[in-house]
């Protein structure tokens, strides 16, 4: 991976990442119920001290942190971990954020009881070694007993089937509708994609809008289920557990792990 096109990719998308929610207020109280309550079931009552190490423009560490968690975000791109910060003061939630890569981050060894790392963060980094790297240093900052809560798209499945696209998904705000979808490009290996998005943007009068379109590229590595795991495994983390979308109510398949302790 080169932490440039990633960046890039993401700071585009920093002041109009929500639009890709048909409710992104909705959404935040759902993922931070979900992952709550996995929180809940693997290390009991909380608070606890999270960690969202690709926290984007708050989705997942603005849920958490209304539940009485005590959050920390961090992401590769600096316009959507400042805007997670503004999100968060808007709110009246404690929540601090800064920019740092998950294969570096700032922390002293066992600073959190849990790190999130969600919505297809970890397949940006595109080989064994970046992988492995990310995921040693979630290992670091966690606590012996600490838990890793990642979820990516469920890749066993895509990998067969490589889709094309994805969407359109469709916003409905005050401005009108916004309108977001995917056009895939899968590498020759088969294992990763080039992904396009495309977002209409309305302007004028809603049901009479005319159009402006802005695009994003990024790319990523389709990792099933089962390497993600056996990548977790290889770094040191024990208790590898996949929970399906339909078990949690989050969007994605979710991998549990823990540091031992």
């Amino acid at each position: 991976m080169d932490p440039r096109d990633t960046r890039a990719f993401y700071d585009e998308l920093a002041d109009r990442y929500d639009l890709l929610y048909a409710d992104w207020d909705a959404g935040i109280a759902r993922q931070g119920r979900a992952l709550d309550a996995l929180l809940t079931a693997c290390l009991g009552p909380g608070p606890h001290r999270v960690l969202d190490n690709a926290c984007g423009i708050g989705t997942q560490a603005l849920g958490l942190a209304a539940l009485g968690h005590r959050v920390t975000g961090t992401d590769l791109s600096p316009p959507s971990a400042a805007r997670a910060g503004r999100e968060a003061a808007a709110r009246g939630l404690a929540l601090s954020t800064a920019a740092a890569d998950m294969r570096a981050l700032p922390f002293r060894d066992g600073s959190f009881d849990a790190v999130v790392c969600a919505d297809n963060a970890l397949p940006h980094l595109l080989t064994a070694g970046d992988v492995c790297t990310a995921l040693a240093e979630t290992l670091r900052v966690l606590r012996p007993g600490g838990l890793l809560l990642l979820s990516t798209r469920p890749y066993g499945e895509l990998r067969r089937d490589r889709p094309q696209s994805d969407g359109p998904h469709v916003r409905t705000g005050p401005d009108g509708r916004t309108v977001s979808f995917q056009l895939w490009q899968w590498h020759e290996d088969g294992e990763r994609y080039d992904l396009e998005l495309f977002q209409l943007l309305p302007s004028g009068t809603p049901g009479r809008e005319t159009w402006t379109t802005r695009t994003a590229r990024a790319t990523y590595w389709a990792l099933p289920e089962e390497e993600t795991a056996a990548h977790a495994r290889r770094t040191g983390f024990a208790e590898t557990v996949w929970h399906p979308a339909q078990a949690t109510g989050f969007h994605q398949p979710v991998l549990s792990a823990r540091r031992p302790g």
